[in-house]
């Protein structure tokens, strides 16, 4: 997988709300059926949080080992974007193949 895959699945995990890295490979798993290897969940969370499209959502308690994060204003706007383009390119190749009406 596409580190720019790997993100973008990240997003959507967290467009439904803040998650920690086990919920979120829970939450990919469960729209995908596959599950993200830690170097690509990780990788892509870093990655993330360096652009600025995702942030901790509070320090994790004492008692819990996970670090929460969410997805930020800018984080919504580029998965949105993303969603966009891959929308036309889905209802562009469904045309193409004479299986959708677009």
């Amino acid at each position: 997988m596409h580190s720019k895959d790997a993100q973008m699945l990240v997003l959507t995990a967290l467009a439904g709300g803040p998650l920690h890295g086990y919920a979120i490979n829970t939450a990919i798993e469960a729209l995908t059926g596959t599950r993200l290897g830690p170097g690509s969940l990780y990788g892509a969370l870093a990655s993330l949080e360096a652009r600025q499209l995702i942030e901790p959502a509070g320090e994790p308690s004492a008692q819990e080992r996970h670090r929460t994060v969410r997805i930020t204003p800018a984080g919504r706007e580029a998965l949105r974007a993303e969603l966009e383009q891959m929308s036309r390119v889905a209802r562009a190749g469904l045309r193409a193949l004479g299986g959708a009406s677009a």
